[in-house]
């Protein structure tokens, strides 16, 4: 049986804050192993990952502060942690570049995004390093103006 693209990822969670804090240096698309009531419920749209995080523990990479809330409907039986810990699934060699970055040269894991990719959901993590806070500034600056120049051509 082929499995056959079934067209562009279709957004569920998005962490625009990491493209304002962060360089981006480089993204890959993860897998998330998740329990069925986390699966529900963010059909619904009830996840957020502003506030998290990627860790490296015993070789493994984990995404903490998550938040996925659990739906009265679905989780009666289970006791539902919405910020649990979620392990990621990467490739060996993956793993080994990322612990290896974050260890050596100052850069941290973020999550950039949640989406759907043939009925799995993935994850996007990138490789990024910190912004200085004139780098920020400079960014807005260059933001407003780009959008600036747009309205200007807009007006011809």
């Amino acid at each position: 049986m082929s499995q056959e693209k079934k067209g562009p990822p279709r957004l569920i969670a998005d962490n625009r804050k990491a493209r304002h804090e962060y360089h981006i240096e480089q993204a890959w698309e993860v897998g998330i192993v998740l329990e069925g009531w986390e699966v529900k419920s963010i059909r619904m749209g009830k996840a957020q990952i502003t506030d998290a995080y990627i860790t490296f523990k015993n070789g493994e990479a984990w995404l903490l502060g998550a938040h996925i809330a659990p739906l009265n409907t679905v989780s009666t039986h289970v006791n539902a942690d919405p910020q649990r810990t979620r392990k990621l699934l990467l490739h060996e060699r993956e793993l080994t570049k990322l612990i290896g970055a974050v260890q050596r040269k100052g850069y941290t894991i973020v999550p950039l995004n949640l989406h759907w990719y043939n009925n799995r959901i993935k994850a996007d993590i990138a490789l990024a390093k910190g912004k200085k806070l004139h780098d920020k500034r400079e960014a807005l600056k260059q933001r407003d103006w780009d959008r600036e120049k747009q309205r200007m051509y807009k007006l011809r």
